[in-house]
């Protein structure tokens, strides 16, 4: 292959100069950008036009991408005893740790592994469940039919059986994945990591060992948070099931909280609501109530940017992006932003419903077109964003500028709500992101596991099940090795890490306090929203302009003005919940 045969020149031409390391960095930048737009394009088909060619197409690109990318690592290497620039030493390293997928140099094992990740992706989205084993297509529910069921339903027999008929679609990628994670490691051990989960710890300027401590020291600010959260979870649905279904001290059942991962709970905020609180306001009903249709709320996404000092959105955005699912074919409908050409063919891929949660994933969704047109200028190896945190986090923390007075001013609300109403606000904002923590901790935490190997195929679903029961405190009775629980979860079928979530659950809320107090807002932390603020807008693009030209202790502290993570910006956001949920909790049982 002829990128290849380029990497092996590099290796052997370049290596005794600061020159000849620069021109081998520009030829592999230049390489591997072209090659970039190429897979964004096959892979944007393979999601938008579900088919057996898409899926080889994408699978043929990835495999090219990916022989590309770690023959350069590879080369790289033969640099490592030569002091170079700063800017080229991180070039350097951000080659050999670039891919969160690293094939073997066998030729055929290198395509087996593209495939079997093409292949798991469409499975998952192409995965339905009929109620009737005999029904015809017609009569069966995709993912998207199966959340809105789980979000509204109240029956706790059809919420198990759509759980478990969800959950079915994954048994048959057991085999797959196996070979998967063998392939996937012994692509990361070439590379000299220690197994793939190695690999992906090293993406975070520090060593995969004190990354992993990182994670725990985070975790350890917001567990005592979660764990009273979790305590009033189950003792109100306890309240709704019965004794029976709910148990009054141990895991909640995982089909009961409104979502299919139970990773957020907030679909089922009219089952916790506090008794005899305020009403707060229906964003859906509203969105409704104006007859919005799905461009149009992008648009409100759009205008936020717009109202920090971004500019629109290209034309093309919206003439290239998926807002609704097609009637005439398979679509992954799993909400996503793509920059396709690496510089302005911005989109989002996803199947749009007029809900409240969606209005916030759409403004996520565009946190991360605007995060990559940003870093556009900058070298290909640092179009990207500080860590992966910081990526997922930019969207959310303006989502959380969606407060009432920022609805009243864009005209989806008539006048603010009441601050006595403030802790169903919170509540409801709570049930979405603090009780997402754990689950954002314990995918990676099962993968890292499996690809040390000290989680066997013989016991994937069993420790599985034993880290939900750990981190989360949820439960799913019944559930064997027939099972493969796990990749009925998109991101563990499509090979995409996880721990990039649980970072920007605690990022958003460090960003948000940080932008907040350059908006100027004096009011507490959850009513405060930066609509409109030029210098908040500043600050944020002062950190998004950065990308991955620096370590992401930079890009925090261009930010926030420090240079740790720190989750106490969630206890700041949500102190008043916390002290409401002491008081409800007297004379209950906490933890699991």
């Amino acid at each position: 292959m002829r990128v290849l045969l380029l990497a092996a020149a590099g290796a052997a031409l370049f290596g005794q100069t600061v020159q000849e390391a620069r021109a081998f960095l520009d030829a592999a930048e230049a390489d591997l950008l072209k090659q970039s737009n190429y897979l964004n394009r096959a892979q944007w088909l393979q999601s938008t036009y579900i088919n057996p060619d898409s899926e080889m197409q994408a699978a043929l690109a990835n495999e090219r991408y990916i022989e590309s990318a770690k023959g350069y690592a590879k080369a790289a290497t033969k640099f490592d005893k030569l002091k170079l620039p700063p800017e080229l030493a991180r070039k350097m390293t951000l080659l050999k740790i670039s891919l969160t997928l690293a094939t073997p140099s066998n030729r055929n094992e290198a395509t087996e592994l593209t495939q079997l990740v093409a292949k798991m992706e469409s499975a998952y989205g192409s995965g339905k469940f009929c109620r009737d084993a005999a029904a015809d297509k017609g009569k069966c529910l995709d993912l998207t039919a199966i959340s809105s069921l789980m979000a509204t339903s109240r029956d706790a027999k059809e919420l198990a059986d759509l759980w478990q008929g969800w959950h079915r679609i994954s048994r048959p990628l057991r085999k797959d994945y196996t070979r998967f994670v063998e392939l996937g490691n012994k692509g990361a051990k070439e590379l000299g990591f220690a197994d793939k989960g190695a690999m992906w710890r090293s993406k975070y300027d520090m060593t995969p060992d004190a990354f992993a401590k990182e994670v725990d020291r985070l975790w350890e600010q917001v567990r005592p948070l979660y764990v009273k959260l979790h305590a009033y979870t189950r003792m109100r649905l306890r309240e709704k099931y019965g004794a029976s279904v709910v148990p009054a001290n141990g895991p909640i059942p995982a089909h009961l909280t409104g979502n299919m991962w139970a990773q957020s709970w907030d679909n089922i905020y009219d089952v916790l609501e506090p008794k005899n609180a305020a009403k707060n306001f229906d964003l859906t009903e509203k969105l409704k109530e104006r007859k919005l249709n799905e461009i149009e709320m992008v648009r409100y996404g759009e205008r936020f940017f717009q109202s920090l000092g971004f500019a629109p959105l290209p034309k093309t955005f919206y003439e290239r992006s998926l807002f609704v699912k097609p009637q005439d074919r398979e679509v992954v409908c799993h909400a996503s932003a793509w920059d396709v050409d690496n510089d302005e063919d911005l989109r989002i891929k996803m199947c749009i419903q007029i809900t409240g949660e969606e209005f916030a994933v759409i403004h996520h969704e565009l946190g991360h077109n605007i995060y990559q047109r940003a870093y556009r200028q900058l070298p290909y190896l640092f179009r990207d964003s500080a860590n992966d945190g910081f990526h997922e986090a930019v969207g959310d923390t303006i989502a959380l500028s969606i407060t009432p007075e920022y609805l009243v001013k864009v005209g989806l609300l008539d006048k603010p709500t009441d601050p006595s109403g403030d802790i169903g606000l919170l509540l409801k904002q709570a049930l979405a992101k603090v009780s997402f923590l754990p689950f954002g901790l314990m995918i990676d935490q099962w993968r890292w596991k499996v690809y040390s190997g000290e989680i066997t195929p013989a016991n994937y679903n069993a420790k599985w099940w034993e880290l939900r029961r750990k981190y989360q405190g949820v439960d799913a009775p019944g559930r064997g090795e027939g099972d493969f629980d796990p990749a009925a979860k998109y991101h563990v079928a499509a090979n995409v890490p996880y721990t990039r979530y649980f970072l920007a659950h605690i990022l958003q809320f460090q960003f948000h306090r940080a932008l907040s107090q350059a908006a100027g807002c004096k009011d507490p932390l959850h009513r405060c929203s930066i609509y409109d603020s030029k210098e908040a807008g500043k600050r944020l693009n002062d950190m998004l302009a950065l990308g991955l030209s620096k370590p992401w202790p930079d890009a925090l502290q261009a930010i926030t003005g420090k240079r740790e993570m720190d989750a106490t910006a969630i206890k700041d956001y949500f102190a008043p919940l916390e002290k409401w949920l002491d008081e409800q909790l007297k004379g209950q049982p906490v933890g699991w």
